[in-house]
């Protein structure tokens, strides 16, 4: 019998699927409601029992645990390995069942910008004629793609999916970045990069961005494989001139410097920063990365430039809303950890910036000191707005600060209103959190929806309108 660990979407990908080869299946899930009943009514018509409560110990008859995001330290999976139960994720799964000749995976993971990745990646491959997929944590569960008709799968992967997937071998595998996030599920900052690292373990290319620490490092036992004639190819990606192997930006292009013959002295242009949208340093690096695992399965130079045209990027991730009295706001609610807010705020020279909601345990003075050149004003906002505004006056003491109480979502409102008293023209009002959302709303996509509604509603009170 295989046991579920988690009724969400991945869990019920893996439910449905394995109903649906045969297998006896128990979904546990710890959390009952409407939703869950409905979803509970739908697999039982498969065959698939679902039973709510907390779990502490595995069904009987369980020999296989597929797991879903849960922490290690979990009661029900720490028995399963005291009594010798093998739990493994939903990637892990997905690769083990993989018909013969199935798509072969370019695989991704970092701390910020995979989701963004993993769609250039797959907007290069189909304007190269792949039929090509993006699935993991993208949104899609990778064991409903497995035995699809795809060519190749484009995989965004998450450090809680890596946790349990040790055997996956991607075709080429990309670490785009690694900054603290998610401690206390990993415990430590070294597992966490190790986990991320574990992407590399049986990939047949390794690309990592050689600007970011913990990824060069990740990367560095397989470059000296490679110097050594060894069957891996690493393939590094940098923000400057690229090095043999590499690939950087020259002026205002994109350029490889690895998937070329003779390296050493040639360069292809791939794509120009123009072709880059939305534009800032850190999307550069998405879509050099991007780029490299699509040259590591053949894809021309020119399906890379079309493809980053082509690419539509999600919501939230530094979307321009409006310009009000020659003020811009941007909505990257999406920056949900210092890493990502820092990336966010290094792309514009004079910022009031909006920020807060849940740290996750994370240290922002590091962030702040390095924004503080470019910060004309602060709103605060969410459950831990005080211990960014302490960093704040530590880092920042003559930037103007202002706290915005409440866990409403009304607070929006307050806070767009306040941010537009600090602004002068040609500032950028930005909303790039550096905290979780889910103190105040139900997502990062209803933080953005949000502020997006309060700022229109700024641009209609205003004499000169939004442009």
């Amino acid at each position: 019998m295989i046991c579920v660990a988690g009724l969400g979407v991945s869990g019920v990908a893996v439910a449905r699927t394995m109903a649906g080869r045969g297998e006896k299946v128990v979904v546990l899930e710890g959390r009952d409601g409407e939703r869950a009943r409905a979803v509970a009514a739908e697999l039982a018509a498969l065959g698939v029992e679902v039973r709510f409560g907390e779990p502490a110990e595995p069904p009987a008859g369980t020999s296989l645990i597929v797991t879903t995001g849960w922490p290690p330290h979990h009661p029900l999976l720490a028995a399963a390995a005291a009594a010798g139960i093998e739990v493994i994720g939903e990637v892990e799964l997905a690769w083990r069942i993989r018909p013969e000749g199935a798509a072969p995976w370019l695989a991704l993971t970092g701390t910020n910008g995979k989701t963004t990745a993993v769609r250039m990646l797959t907007s290069m491959l189909l304007a190269a004629g792949r039929r090509a997929l993006a699935v993991g944590n993208v949104g899609t569960p990778v064991v409903e793609a497995v035995t699809g008709p795809s060519d190749v799968l484009a995989v965004e992967l998450s450090s809680f999916q890596l946790h349990r997937a040790p055997g996956i071998a991607p075709y080429a595998a990309a670490v785009l970045n690694v900054a603290p996030d998610h401690l206390d599920w990993h415990g430590s900052m070294e597992e966490y990069a190790r986990v991320k690292g574990e992407i590399f373990a049986r990939a047949g290319t390794v690309v990592h961005n050689a600007d970011d620490e913990w990824a060069a490092r990740l990367a560095a036992p397989y470059e000296d494989a490679a110097g050594r004639g060894g069957a891996v190819r690493s393939v590094g990606f940098t923000l400057g001139v690229p090095r043999p192997g590499q690939l950087g930006v020259v002026e205002d292009l994109l350029v490889d410097r690895a998937f070329v013959a003779e390296p050493e002295s040639n360069a292809e242009e791939l794509a120009s920063l123009a072709d880059v949208r939305p534009f800032a340093p850190h999307n550069v690096a998405n879509a050099l990365a991007a780029a490299a695992l699509a040259r590591a399965y053949g894809v021309p130079a020119a399906a890379v430039r079309r493809g980053l045209l082509d690419f539509v990027p999600d919501p939230h991730r530094i979307a321009h809303v409006a310009r009000v009295a020659e003020v811009d706001y941007v909505d990257d609610s999406k920056a949900t950890n210092p890493h990502a807010a820092s990336a966010s705020l290094a792309a514009y020279p004079s910022i009031v910036w909006v920020a807060g909601g849940q740290l996750k345990g994370a240290d922002v003075g590091e962030l702040v000191r390095r924004a503080a050149p470019r910060l004309r004003g602060a709103v605060l906002l969410g459950a831990d707005r005080e211990r960014i505004r302490e960093a704040l006056a530590r880092h920042a003491g003559n930037v103007p600060v202002v706290e915005v109480a409440g866990q409403d979502t009304g607070v929006m409102d307050r806070v767009v209103t306040e941010a537009a008293r600090l602004a002068a023209p040609g500032d950028t009002v930005l909303l790039a959190p550096a905290g979780a959302s889910l103190d105040m709303f139900a997502g990062y996509p209803a933080r953005g929806e949000a502020f997006a509604r309060a700022v229109h509603r700024l641009a209609e009170g205003h004499d000169g309108g939004a442009a």
